[in-house]
């Protein structure tokens, strides 16, 4: 057996129940196999993959809090840190019924890989709870954000352990967080990201994700002899990637037509009104069947179970999943490759299933992983450290330049890679090659830790 199918089978045996992280373990040992072969006595003997795969620490503790009838409910908090050989713990706080130590952990082992991408100084890590922000008063998501907070300040500082948004948190959680950290430690530092404008936080950051994530579709592209001016776009989701994602592409000259929540899905074959979806879902937080009454050429179609994922049937040039984990499974890949779509770039952390990215890609179609063109989201997390290591807060501008250059750059980093070791136009091995390749250097040159 291979050291790859070994370090594979022991993951599998000593984290049983946990089918996310085992999905994100074999997704990526798999395509190292390359590297791992040339260097197997090395990494065998400094026992590399073992220690890339465990975590250095994962926390897991109880949030009582009180809501609005007096009555005290309990959830679980978690945070997994993965890996600080090139900086900081990175990596956001998922508020979702969802949320488990197995996704908890498949999201931080992913985030080692996007961090080392964006060539910034942050490691991997990942948490949160399985808390549910929707339908709660701002008091009872305050009291969770606070007694969350008195259990994680333990373990997160600017130096040590910075987390940020994801799913679920957003402005109100960061903020509310925040206030509970600096009045428990009495220090004012960059130790979240994602934070108000008037107390850190750095202009561009609610647009980055969805931003850079387009950034990195054009580039991927041109460098293929194609243009993204005048294409259809298909997106899944609406929440923040979604959003700025759809408003990039139009800028950019695409015309996105789809866009997707928990409940349904719209197709406009106009293109995607910016500014209405953002006033049903930033403003009122309501369902998309309202973007369709308030606007005659939409079509809004009831999702009739979880794995209806409709938009996906929609004629395009470009698929952008945005939404959660798994939400392109094989059908819908068969069904975008029927209608001509060429491109397939992932806005949310590895939401095409194992199978549907193999089709995809055996269908010559260019098929970007998330730990890449989702980068954008942490990428701008760092950036906002800087800003907050400095005192210093910039422009948009200046914030939107490095995010666009630092896409670019990790576009034609793991283009390279791939080339370097003969997996040319394969962008996962790629991604994973490179974002591997220099977090190893680090684990080596730091010894056993």
């Amino acid at each position: 057996m291979s050291y790859v199918d070994e370090v594979i089978a022991q993951v599998v045996e000593k984290n049983p129940a946990e089918p996310e992280f085992h999905q994100a373990v074999k997704e990526v040992l798999e395509s190292l196999r390359p590297v791992v072969e040339q260097n197997e006595e090395l990494y065998r003997r400094e026992a590399i993959l073992e220690r890339i795969v465990n975590p250095e620490r994962q926390i897991k503790f109880r949030v009582p809090w009180v809501d609005d009838k007096g009555q005290v409910q309990v959830n679980t908090g978690y945070r997994v840190q993965f890996n600080s050989a090139i900086g900081p713990y990175k990596g956001g706080l998922r508020l979702h019924p969802s949320v488990n130590l197995g996704i908890i952990k498949f999201l931080g082992f992913e985030q080692i890989f996007k961090n080392s991408l964006t060539g910034l100084p942050i490691g991997g890590g990942k948490g949160g709870s399985d808390f549910d922000p929707k339908g709660k008063s701002d008091r009872e998501v305050m009291a969770f954000c606070q007694s969350f907070m008195t259990e994680l300040y333990k373990y997160i500082g600017a130096d040590t352990d910075v987390p940020a948004g994801d799913i679920g948190t957003g402005a109100r959680e960061i903020g509310y967080m925040f206030g509970q950290y600096k009045r428990i430690k009495g220090v004012y530092e960059g130790v979240l990201t994602g934070k108000g404008l008037s107390y850190g936080g750095s202009l561009a950051r609610t647009e980055a994700t969805g931003y850079g994530l387009l950034y990195f579709v054009a580039e991927m592209l041109k460098t293929n002899g194609k243009d993204l001016k005048g294409k259809t776009v298909a997106v899944s989701g609406a929440g923040n990637v979604a959003i700025y994602a759809i408003q990039k592409a139009q800028q950019l000259g695409a015309k996105p037509v789809t866009c997707s929540d928990s409940t349904g899905w719209i197709y406009d074959p106009e293109g995607i009104d910016v500014a209405l979806l953002k006033e049903v879902k930033e403003v009122k937080r309501a369902r998309l069947s309202e973007y369709a009454a308030a606007r005659k050429s939409a079509e809004y179609h009831e999702k009739k179970d979880s794995n209806d994922h409709g938009v996906w049937n929609i004629k395009c040039d470009v698929a952008l999943p945005c939404a959660t984990q798994n939400e392109l499974n094989l059908d819908d890949a068969k069904a975008l490759v029927a209608n001509g779509c060429f491109a397939v770039a992932e806005g949310a952390n590895m939401p095409t299933t194992p199978d549907a990215t193999e089709y995809l890609q055996k269908n010559g179609i260019l098929f970007a992983p998330g730990k890449a063109s989702n980068a954008g989201g942490v990428a701008t997390s760092a950036l906002e450290m800087s800003q907050n290591s400095e005192r210093l807060s910039w422009t948009f501008e200046e914030v939107d330049g490095k995010l666009k250059g630092i896409m670019e750059n990790i576009f034609h980093n793991l283009d390279d890679a791939a080339k370097r070791y003969g997996h040319e136009g394969d962008y996962v091995v790629g991604a994973n090659i490179a974002g591997f390749e220099k977090v190893v250097n680090a684990m080596l040159a730091q010894g056993v830790c």
